[in-house]
């Protein structure tokens, strides 16, 4: 099975360019949800011929053949990660738009219990918390 974006995409069929390999790498080594500005930002830095209507056609094509998948959290920016990566939900910080993944064994199970009260069995799902921090 093909593990990195750019095996995945290859194996999908899509035309993998220079500039469309270093989005891909860039994506892969993503520890947060860029959007299509950082992405940009990342890409000039190793390649300046790297336009932003390139990397706005290149995850537009990467979300359209299922290899990305799209986020929005309410504050107006498409954010992206891999449509591959183990399941996680998100909690945003709304003062500092920090974006913390999760993995809540408690609330899982509560999802597949409601959705199988309601007579339905759960194929997925996604969960996003908007917080302000505590005071400590």
């Amino acid at each position: 099975m093909a593990k990195t974006l750019i095996e995945r995409s290859a194996k999908k069929g899509l035309r993998m360019t220079g500039q469309r390999v270093v989005i891909a790498e860039i994506l892969e080594e993503a520890k947060d949800h860029p959007d299509v500005e950082e992405l940009h930002a990342r890409a000039t830095a190793r390649d300046a011929s790297i336009s932003i209507a390139t990397v706005y056609r290149t995850v537009k094509l990467f979300e359209e053949a299922g290899l990305l998948e799209r986020l929005e959290f309410g504050d107006g920016r498409a954010r992206y990660e891999d449509a591959e990566r183990d399941h996680h939900d998100h909690l945003i910080d709304l003062q500092t738009g920090e974006i913390i993944e999760f993995v809540d064994p408690e609330i899982e199970a509560l999802q597949e219990r409601i959705a199988q009260r309601l007579g339905y069995r759960l194929k997925g799902h996604r969960l996003e918390l908007y917080a302000i921090k505590l005071s400590s």
